[in-house]
């Protein structure tokens, strides 16, 4: 389950808004005699206008590189982390995803709990888990859970707008929460799982990798939770322009819902009807498949008993004990074979493969399937004993009342057998 089918600058995004969380004004910074609890300001004029110019900068590589200056330049400045998470701003837009990570990393050295950071290094770190890397798979769940912690009590930082904020937070519970999902996916940890996913998604609906594995998380439990075929459907239509994304995913969901749902039909309408559907409904559900007793009872229900075959009988006898409604099954096609004896007053004839045989006994497979596997299906006690046993192998036509039958393994039970004579061949004429 490593499907991403996402680049790595595009769910980057979370860091535009970074830029915007360090923006201080010349009053917060410098200058102000009695500035607001837990407000940072600079004291050092130099300092002060050092950090205003690399601030200032518009260019991504060199505002990056002016960042990098300040910090080296002032070790001990009360921006110093406000520095490094410009400067890991700048890198992002600059497209350098290596020192993302490692100024995301030397912020979590200086601030463990640094939300922004977390974020960064867990969703980069579950992107190379999601290509087969162990060690970064471990990593990412332990920043997640950190992440998670973090953003619980995390107050919004000076000079956010509450709308930027509620967004920023958003992508950030999105990030933990759909990584926390991806570790406990590869644990096959299914039921937990799905609760990170479907809070990623709450977060973040149009995200493909969380839903598409949200859908994987669900089908995967024993037994499946059908609503992961909606989110299946969905990430099909999250995929679009993905021509190969598509194929996977709907490879995968078909052959889940043809298990399920014990064919195909509907599948193309539940694909249309996610393209317009933001969410899924309250009332969504999918028909599970008959199980093999439900159809045994079906197959009774639907046709006369006497007009099933033994192939059939035999299926119908075997769920006998089931169900109730399996029993009442099981008595009708037994009273339909009674019936075909006359209540033993007639005897049935049937073409057997014999298994084998006493002078007593003959132990024979009726249907085609039980011929081919040698398997017995039927039991017979001769009416009086064979000089020549039929061997192994041999067809021959039995001719016997059946009693009886055992359920598991299945066996007809017959008595008073006889095997019937070969019907002479008609001499030719000359």
């Amino acid at each position: 389950m490593r499907h991403t089918w996402t680049k790595l600058p595009t769910l980057l995004l979370v860091l535009v808004f970074i830029a915007s969380m360090g923006l201080f004004n010349s009053t917060q910074l410098f200058g102000q005699q009695n500035p607001p609890a837990g407000q940072k300001m600079i004291k050092d004029p130099a300092e002060y206008n050092a950090y205003i110019a690399a601030l200032n900068t518009q260019d991504p590589a060199q505002k990056a590189a002016a960042m990098e200056a300040f910090v080296t330049q002032y070790p001990g400045s009360v921006v110093k982390i406000d520095a490094l998470e410009q400067a890991m701003a700048a890198y992002q837009q600059a497209g350098s995803v290596a020192k993302v990570t490692s100024t995301a990393n030397r912020i979590l050295e200086l601030d463990p709990g640094n939300v922004r950071a977390l974020a960064i290094v867990t969703f980069l770190n579950r992107s190379l888990a999601s290509q087969g890397d162990a060690k970064a798979a471990a990593a990412a769940g332990a920043d997640a859970e950190k992440g998670l912690k973090a953003l619980a009590g995390w107050q919004k930082p000076e000079g956010v707008s509450d709308a930027d904020f509620d967004k920023l937070h958003k992508q950030m519970a999105a990030i933990f929460q759909g990584t926390a999902g991806f570790v406990a996916l590869q644990a096959k940890d299914y039921p937990a799982a799905r609760d990170h996913y479907m809070k990623a998604i709450e977060n973040d609906p149009n995200s493909l990798q969380d839903v598409y594995q949200l859908a994987i998380a669900e089908l995967e439990m024993n037994p499946p939770d059908p609503n992961g075929f909606w989110y299946v459907a969905k990430a099909f239509q999250l995929a679009q322009g993905n021509a190969a994304a598509q194929k996977s995913i709907a490879d995968y969901g078909k052959a889940k819902y043809r298990r399920y749902h014990g064919g195909e039909d509907g599948w193309d309408q539940l694909i249309v009807a996610t393209a317009n559907q933001p969410g899924r409904p309250a009332d969504f559900s999918v028909k599970l498949a008959l199980t093999p007793a439900e159809i045994a009872v079906k197959a009774v229900q639907e046709n006369a008993p006497g007009d099933l075959s033994f192939g059939d009988y035999e299926y119908v006898l075997t769920f006998r004990d089931a169900s109730p409604a399996n029993k009442d099954a099981a008595d009708k096609v037994m009273q339909a074979i009674l019936e075909k004896e006359k209540q033993g007053a007639a005897k049935l004839k049937m073409s057997v493969k014999v298994i084998s045989s006493t002078q007593g006994t003959i132990q024979a497979a009726i249907t085609d399937e039980n011929q081919q596997a040698n398997k017995v299906d039927l039991q017979v006690t001769m009416a009086k004993p064979m000089l020549r046993p039929p061997a192994p192998g041999a067809t021959v036509d039995i001719v016997g009342v059946i009693t009886d039958y055992v359920p598991s393994p299945f066996t007809f039970i017959m008595k008073e057998g006889e095997v019937a004579k070969p019907t002479p061949a008609t001499a030719a004429k000359p």
